[in-house]
C-alpha cells in the first residue's frame, strides 16, 4: 500500500438484481485530505460510503482502509473510521452526554478515557452547552453535531459523511461546514453530497460520479482546465459601440463577442475564446492604443456546476 493513502479502491462494483449501483470504481484518498464525493441522487454515492464502512458487500473488486482490506479485515476497518450515515440515526429519548457516553462504550472505551473523549468532542462539535438536553428536543443542526461528535468520539483516522448538511438551514449548513473543514486539519474526511456549492466551499479535492462510475477526480481548481475552452473574459469599456465590437471581434484568437450597455457610457463585453486563449492582454492592448476607459478586466471563473454539467453531458455523448 502506498504510505501516503488512507483510501484505495480499485475497480469497484456492485450489482442490484442485475442494475450496476457501481461499475468498476477506482479512486484513492490521501492522508489529511477532505474529499468530497459529488453525484446526483443515485450516482452510486452511498453506496460507495456503505461498502468502504462495511456495512455493504460489493459484488466485486478491492476496496482498503488505512491499509486493511474492507473485506476480509473488516473489524480493524471500523476502528478507523467514524461514519455519519445520511439520515444520522440518534436516539431522541437519550441526553446529549449520556448518547456520546454510551455510543463511545460501545465502541471499546472506559473508565477515565471514555469520560474524557466524550468531553472533547462535545467541545469540538460545539455541542458542551446543550449535553443535558434530550436530543429528540433538539434543533436539526445540534442533531447533525451531535452526529458527527459520535463519529470522533473513538479518535478514527478517517470520517465519512453522507449529506452531512441534509434538510438543515443555510445558518446551519454554513456552521457545520466550517465544523468539517476544522476536522479536516486532524482527520481524513470523505464527505458526499449533491450540493455542488458544498463541495466548492468545504474540499480540497472532488470525485465526480455519475451513473455508477468516476468521471473525474481532482482539485476544483484543477478542473477548471476542463473548462479553460471556453473561458470567458470579461470587460468593462467605454467607447464607440461600433468600433468596440469591430476591433473586438478582429482580435486574434477571439471566437465570439458578446456587448450589452452599462452604466456611464460604459459597455460590458464577454468576450469568449478559441482554443482556450487568454485574451486579458489583448483587450488591454486594444484599449490602450485607442485611449478607451477600461474600468474592469477579468477572466471569468467557471463555478463546479458548470463543470459538473460539462462533465456529465460529454460523457452522455460519449456514450450514444
Amino acid at each position: 500500500m502506498n504510505d501516503g493513502s488512507m483510501i484505495r479502491v480499485d475497480k469497484l462494483t456492485k450489482e442490484y438484481g442485475g442494475n450496476l449501483a457501481l461499475d468498476a470504481v477506482s479512486f484513492d484518498v490521501g492522508k489529511g485530505e477532505i474529499v468530497g464525493l459529488l453525484g446526483p441522487n443515485g450516482a452510486g454515492k452511498t453506496t460507495t460510503l456503505r461498502i468502504l464502512s462495511c456495512y455493504l458487500p460489493a459484488t466485486s473488486g478491492y476496496a482498503s482502509v488505512a491499509g486493511h482490506d474492507v473485506f476480509s479485515a473488516s473489524e480493524k476497518v471500523r476502528k478507523c473510521i467514524g461514519y455519519m450515515p445520511e439520515n444520522n440515526p440518534l436516539y431522541p429519548e437519550m441526553r446529549v452526554r449520556e448518547y456520546l457516553q454510551f455510543r463511545a462504550k460501545i465502541k471499546g472505551l472506559r473508565g477515565q478515557n471514555c469520560d474524557h473523549r466524550v468531553n472533547t468532542v462535545m467541545e469540538e462539535c460545539g455541542v458542551a452547552d446543550v449535553h443535558r438536553k434530550l436530543i429528540g428536543h433538539l434543533s436539526k443542526g445540534y442533531r447533525q453535531r451531535v452526529g458527527l461528535a459520535d463519529a470522533l468520539v473513538h479518535e478514527p483516522d478517517l470520517i465519512i459523511l453522507d449529506e452531512p448538511t441534509q434538510g438543515l438551514d443555510p445558518n446551519q449548513i454554513r456552521s457545520v461546514r466550517e465544523l468539517i473543514k476544522e476536522l479536516g486539519k486532524a482527520h481524513t474526511v470523505l464527505l458526499s453530497t449533491h450540493i455542488l456549492s458544498e463541495v466548492e466551499m468545504t474540499c480540497n479535492r472532488v470525485l465526480i460520479l455519475h451513473k455508477g462510475r468516476i468521471l473525474a477526480a481532482d482539485t476544483p481548481e484543477n478542473l477548471q482546465a476542463v473548462m479553460s475552452d471556453s473561458s470567458q473574459v470579461i470587460a468593462e469599456i467605454k467607447a464607440p459601440l461600433g468600433r468596440l465590437r469591430l476591433e473586438l471581434e478582429d482580435l486574434p484568437g477571439v471566437g465570439y463577442v458578446d456587448i450589452t450597455a452599462s452604466d456611464g457610457d460604459y459597455f460590458r463585453c464577454s468576450i469568449t475564446p478559441v482554443g482556450g486563449a487568454d485574451l486579458r492582454e489583448e483587450v488591454y492592448r486594444l484599449a490602450r492604443s485607442e485611449g478607451w476607459d477600461l474600468r474592469e478586466l477579468r477572466r471569468c471563473r467557471h463555478s463546479l456546476e458548470d463543470i459538473f454539467i460539462h462533465i456529465t453531458r460529454r460523457n452522455g455523448e460519449e456514450e450514444e
